[in-house]
C-alpha cells in the first residue's frame, strides 16, 4: 500500500480518472507463469499397456548403409581391443582413436558404439565388411516403476548365415511428435543365428513421458564367417520352462554343451519371454564359464514387463 500512496503523490496533478487508472496499474499483482509439471509414467504392479510403436523412419533409413567414405557404427563386444577392431576393419589405430575421442582405448565398455572411419590409405588393402540387412518385426516399450522405460526391437535374421554386431537406434517421441530421447539398442548376445530372432534392448532412465511412442532405425549388422575362431559351437540340452500361474514370471533351466576343442571363458544364455500375441515382454541373460567338453547347467527366472508370458525362447553362445 505504501507504493500505491507514493504513486498517488507523484501524479496528484493528473486528472482523477487517469490517477485511478495509474493506481490500479501500480497495485496490480505481477503476472505469474504456472510451469507445466513433468509427465510421470503410470506406475502399477500389474502389466502396463505397451507404448504404441511408430513405423520405421523410412525404407531407406531402415536398412544398414553400404560402405561409403562416412563412418559406420561397431558395437564393442567382450574381449575386444581397440587395436583388434582397427585391424578387423582395415583402419589405422590412430584413425580409430581420433574418430572416437570420448572412448578410452584402455577401458572400452561392452556395448559402446564406435565410429569406424574409412581409411583411404589402408596399407593392408582389406575392404570394409559389408553391412547386411535384417528385419525388425516389432518394437515395444514398457514403463517401469522407477519412471524409466524398457524398449525391445525384435530383430529377425531371415538369412542362412549368422549375423553379429546388430544394433538399432530407438527414439522416443512425445504426443506432439517431438523426440524426447534416443539411444542405441543391442541384443543380449553378440550373434544372431540363421532363421532366429533376438530383441535389441535399451533402457531409458527416468523421467520418460508415459505416452512416449518408439521409432526404430537399423544401424548395423554383419555376416559372421562360418570359421570365425572367436566363437565356439554350443548347444542347449534338456531345457525346461515353468511359467508361474499368474504369467508374470517364468523359470527356465537346462544345460549348455561345449565342444571338446577348447574351454569356454565366456558362456551366455539368453532367455526371451513372449506373450500370446508373439510380442517380447521380457528377457534375461545367464553368464558362466566351462571346461572343454563340459555340460554346464543353468537356471534363471525371466519376468514380464507387459502381459502374461506364454513361451520362452533360449539361445546360447560361447567364446574361448
Amino acid at each position: 500500500m505504501a507504493a500505491c500512496g507514493y504513486n498517488l503523490l507523484m501524479f496528484r496533478k493528473v486528472p482523477v480518472l487517469a490517477a485511478l487508472l495509474l493506481l490500479a496499474a501500480s497495485c496490480a499483482p505481477a503476472a505469474s507463469t504456472n510451469p507445466t509439471s513433468a509427465l510421470t509414467p503410470y506406475l502399477t504392479l500389474t502389466p502396463s499397456a505397451t507404448a504404441a510403436p511408430l513405423p520405421l523412419e523410412d525404407e531407406q533409413d531402415s536398412q544398414p548403409a553400404l560402405p561409403t567414405p562416412t563412418p559406420f557404427t561397431y558395437i564393442v563386444q567382450a574381449g575386444d581391443t581397440m587395436g583388434a577392431i582397427a585391424q578387423k576393419f582395415g583402419v589405422t589405430l590412430d584413425a580409430l582413436i581420433a574418430a572416437n575421442p570420448t572412448v578410452s582405448p584402455n577401458a572400452m565398455p561392452i556395448g559402446a558404439a564406435l565410429r569406424i572411419p574409412t581409411d583411404q590409405n589402408n596399407p593392408t588393402g582389406e575392404s570394409t565388411p559389408t553391412p547386411v540387412p535384417f528385419a525388425i518385426s516389432q518394437v515395444d516399450c514398457y514403463p517401469t516403476l522407477d519412471g524409466g522405460m524398457w524398449c525391445f526391437a525384435l530383430a529377425r535374421n531371415d538369412s542362412d548365415a549368422a549375423l553379429e554386431n546388430l544394433s538399432a537406434r530407438i527414439s522416443l517421441l512425445a504426443a506432439d511428435g517431438e523426440a524426447v530421447a534416443a539411444q542405441d539398442a543391442i541384443p543380449p548376445l553378440n550373434v544372431l543365428p540363421p532363421r532366429a530372432s533376438l530383441p535389441l534392448t535399451t533402457f531409458f532412465a527416468s523421467p520418460v513421458p508415459a505416452d512416449a511412442r518408439p521409432r526404430v532405425r537399423i544401424l548395423s549388422s554383419m555376416i559372421l564367417p562360418a570359421d570365425d575362431a572367436r566363437y565356439l559351437p554350443v548347444s542347449i540340452l534338456d531345457s525346461a520352462t515353468e511359467i508361474a500361474p499368474n504369467g508374470l514370471t517364468a523359470r527356465v533351466s537346462g544345460q549348455v554343451s561345449l565342444p571338446t576343442v577348447a574351454a569356454a571363458g565366456t558362456v551366455w544364455v539368453a532367455a526371451v519371454a513372449y506373450d500370446d500375441a508373439g510380442r517380447v515382454v521380457g528377457f534375461r541373460r545367464w553368464e558362466g564359464t566351462g571346461a572343454a567338453g563340459a555340460s554346464i547347467p543353468f537356471e534363471m527366472t525371466v519376468s514380464s514387463l507387459g502381459s502374461r508370458v506364454t513361451r520362452v525362447e533360449l539361445l546360447a553362445e560361447a567364446r574361448p
